[in-house]
């Protein structure tokens, strides 16, 4: 039990603006050490110092714990609890009062205690006019009580005096009322085995057999049995039967019990020439019945008039009903995904080959496997794909000349993106100075890159053709720059529109001749992107554009 007070504020003789600190304690107990914790925020106090005593015996009550602190009371009684707060340098008081009391050595009897359902109980404990009472019931707590709580749910009780809980408490169980009925009277066929069953929960038996048993097996003679069923809280419940035995021996069986594959049913077929009526335990009068459940199927078959015979069937399902791997599924690398086909002793045949219960799965495919038990099959297939964090890269802040483009690329970017401008293509065309962004996110994370684009009235530009014809007539054999300044820093960099490498040169005066690894590039348009310094002031530039290569 908690309880939560906001205390008194002791602020001498003149007044001045406080901080009311409230503060709770958990118990009050004389036995339990006492726990006092701070419910305010603390992150503006500097220091505290606890008195569990009034005067304070600074040697035995003082602490300095910020969010709390403990302390055992020595006697019941009503002691006077002080907390001194100082923020930023200035103290408070708060004051607060709290009764200590002893247990009064509640006994609720034996520990566990059964009553019969629907049957109205009272957990009674003395009466204190001066007490408040709190009673805890499992994960409840009922405040402002009574001495007197009625029962209504099997769980275990205590009881607190004036916030002291006692120690002991009782366990309260419940028996259901028993619906004992051993059936009807009944003329079995020579040799029929019948079996009586009274079972009850929370019970035990008396026969007139003897037995003590919740079911007995009866085989021959004519006889009544009996049976007396006394049930924990709810009493003695009796009934009686009478079989005889009579006719001649007559050979009766429903087969064998059944395993059956999920969506499969099985007729139980009873008929006889000799038979003049049927009693299913399902309720059915008929020869058969179309059974499409788990259970014991059991059946009284009347012959000739004369005499019962009696069968019983079980019926189950494989434990492959409502097989499935589960539902396709998307991965963040490094992750993996256990898929697991194992219901016990069986054939497994994965897609790959592999015969164990359980495949493991760290790349994107489809995923299959067939299971067999007994004669049952089932097969599932799931697809699970894998998908990388996203890194997206802009590359880095870029100075153009002006009446010149930028194109940026969204590498990294995956196929889920926009740019700053809510669209999605493929590439970003930049005319005019401003910062570009790029925002990307997939099923593993949500990545965002930007650059700033400035633009200036060059006075060192390269100019590069758009097109050339590298085949060997002397006109436009080669890609390179023209222009007009002194160049310090060089880097020329040549991609393909898949991004892979083509050419690179540190040296502007080297030309790209249209070969790539020796051979003959491909037809088509590429990449490029320079990077320099002008230096005469000192000034980097980077570019790129594209430059389709011809024949």
């Amino acid at each position: 039990m908690l309880l939560t007070f906001a205390g008194n504020v002791l602020a001498g003789n003149a007044p001045r603006p406080y901080f009311l600190t409230n503060f709770t304690y958990n118990t009050t107990c004389l036995e339990d050490s006492v726990e006092f914790t701070i419910t305010d925020n603390t992150a503006g106090i500097d220091s505290v110092k606890w008195y569990f005593l009034s005067p304070p015996v600074l040697d035995k009550d003082s602490s300095d714990l910020i969010r709390g602190a403990k302390y055992k009371y020595p006697a019941p009684g009503t002691y006077t609890v002080t907390l001194k707060v100082y923020r930023n340098g200035v103290e408070d008081l708060t004051t607060m009062p709290v009764t200590i009391v002893a247990r009064r050595g509640i006994d609720f009897g034996p520990p566990n205690l059964t009553l019969c359902e629907n049957t109205p109980y009272d957990l009674v404990v003395p009466a204190d006019p001066a007490a408040t009472f709190t009673w805890f019931v499992g994960e409840d707590t009922i405040r402002n009580a009574t001495n007197i709580h009625p029962v209504t749910e099997a769980a275990t009780y205590y009881v607190a005096y004036n916030g002291c809980k006692e120690l002991d408490s009782v366990n309260i169980f419940y028996s259901p009322i028993p619906t004992l009925d051993l059936g009807p009277n009944r003329t079995m066929c020579t040799g029929e085995l019948l079996t009586l069953d009274a079972t009850a929960q929370n019970a035990t038996y008396r026969w007139s057999t003897g037995e003590t048993t919740p079911t007995i097996v009866v085989s021959g003679g004519n006889q009544t049995y009996s049976v007396t069923a006394s049930v924990a809280g709810c009493g003695d419940y009796t009934d009686q039967v009478t079989i005889n035995f009579t006719g001649p021996a007559y050979p009766f069986s429903l087969g064998p019990d059944t395993l059956l594959c999920p969506g499969e049913t099985v007729i139980l077929d009873a008929a006889r020439p000799e038979a003049t009526g049927y009693n299913w335990n399902t309720g059915s009068r008929n020869p058969a019945i179309n059974v499409r459940n788990s259970g014991d199927y059991s059946v009284f078959v009347t012959i000739n008039g004369i005499c019962d015979v009696l069968d019983t069937i079980n019926v189950r399902y494989s434990r492959l009903r409502d097989f499935s791997l589960g539902n396709d599924t998307t991965l963040c690398y490094p992750n993996f995904l256990v898929l697991s086909a194992d219901h016990g002793t069986g054939n497994y045949l994965w897609q790959d080959g592999s015969d164990q219960a359980t495949y493991h799965v760290d790349s994107s495919g489809y995923y299959y496997v067939r299971v067999q038990i007994g004669r049952c099959v089932e097969s599932d297939t799931i697809r699970v794909d894998f998908q990388d964090s996203l890194r997206v890269n802009l590359g880095e802040d870029t100075t153009l000349c002006i009446g010149e483009t930028l194109l940026l690329r969204p590498r990294g970017a995956g196929t889920n993106f926009k740019w700053q401008d809510s669209t999605s293509v493929p590439t970003f065309r930049v005319t005019d100075p401003g910062i570009y962004a790029i925002v990307a996110q997939n099923v593993c994370n949500r990545a965002t890159d930007s650059v700033n684009v400035y633009f200036e009235d060059c006075d060192c530009s390269l100019l590069f053709p758009t097109a050339f014809s590298p085949n060997g007539d002397g006109r436009n054999d080669y890609f390179r720059p023209i222009y007009r300044c002194q160049l310090g820093a060089y880097k020329l960099s040549i991609y393909n529109r898949w991004g892979d490498f083509i050419f690179y040169t540190t040296d502007p005066a080297v030309s790209w001749n249209g070969l790539h690894n020796g051979k003959p590039a491909s037809l088509g348009t590429y990449v490029w992107v320079v990077e320099y310094v002008d230096a005469m002031r000192n000034k980097k530039y980077a570019k790129q554009g594209t430059i389709t290569l011809i024949r």
